[in-house]
């Protein structure tokens, strides 16, 4: 009996010591730039979204797949997203549907497009996004840049799509133009919806204009993000942000793909 308390001691006594030694469970820990949790696939949110994300594709103005682009996906925080849901449901009582040009962009694609604009002899897009422009003033015009609001989390690029005739609304100016054609005032004030081409002596260099429907239709784009929160950009039509975006400092990096949950 005595031999067999003995035993039991010991053998607790190995256990605890055991106990003792194991070291605790190690959580790994994320660095604030490659944190997903608080992004969501944007088509989780909002289904009737069509992505057609150029910078997964070679029709862009690189003319090459960008770095970081993994997945022809898009990715928003879950804010944007629901405030993009909002104008989905908006736009889809219109007869439209959203159509996405890019959304979240990892630093590493505007890494990718820094090292693009540095090469001046790469021309091969020219044709299709700035016909008009040295390759060499798109620094300084501000047209690339080594911060992008993209890799906050929060904006997005996009267009409307025409359920009845199947096709993208025409607004005159195409995605990623590099032109004064691109601005929101171009042909017209977006804060009265007034046309103004062709009237009042406002002639576009050129003598290049939008017609008032393609500017009608980039107002009805407008419009409705703006009830839902999001800001535009003076450069570029299809370009918004959530204004109470909630990282308004960190730049993300991990890369456009499938987000795992």
């Amino acid at each position: 009996m005595k031999t067999m308390m003995m035993c039991s001691a010991l053998l607790c006594g190995a256990a605890f010591l055991t106990a003792c030694n194991e070291s605790p469970a190690v959580q790994e820990t994320v660095a604030p730039e490659n944190d997903t949790s608080q992004f969501v696939t944007l088509t989780d949110v909002v289904p009737d979204a069509i992505l057609e994300i150029r910078y997964h594709s070679t029709y862009n103005f690189v003319g090459a797949r960008v770095d970081g682009y993994e997945q022809p996906t898009a990715l928003l925080t879950k804010e944007a997203a629901d405030s993009l849901k909002a104008v989905s449901d908006d736009v889809k009582a219109l007869g439209y549907r959203l159509k996405i040009f890019d959304a979240y962009r990892p630093q590493r694609a505007v890494d990718h497009f820094m090292r693009w604009g540095a090469d001046v002899n790469d021309t091969a897009m020219k044709q299709y996004f700035y016909p008009d422009l040295d390759k060499s003033v798109l620094f300084p015009q501000g047209y690339i840049a080594e911060k992008s609001g993209h890799s906050r989390g929060s904006t997005l690029d996009l267009t409307l799509f025409d359920m009845k005739t199947e096709k993208d609304v025409d607004m005159g100016a195409t995605f990623d133009w590099f032109g004064i054609e691109s601005h929101p005032d171009f042909c017209g004030d977006p804060e009265t919806g007034k046309y103004t081409c062709g009237f009042e002596g406002n002639v576009p260099t050129q003598d290049r204009k939008i017609n008032s429907v393609q500017f009608k239709n980039r107002m009805i784009l407008r419009a409705a993000m703006l009830r839902h929160g999001f800001k535009p950009l003076p450069e570029e039509w299809w370009h918004f942000t959530l204004k109470n975006e909630p990282f308004p400092d960190t730049y993300f990096a991990f890369p456009v793909k499938q987000l795992a949950r």
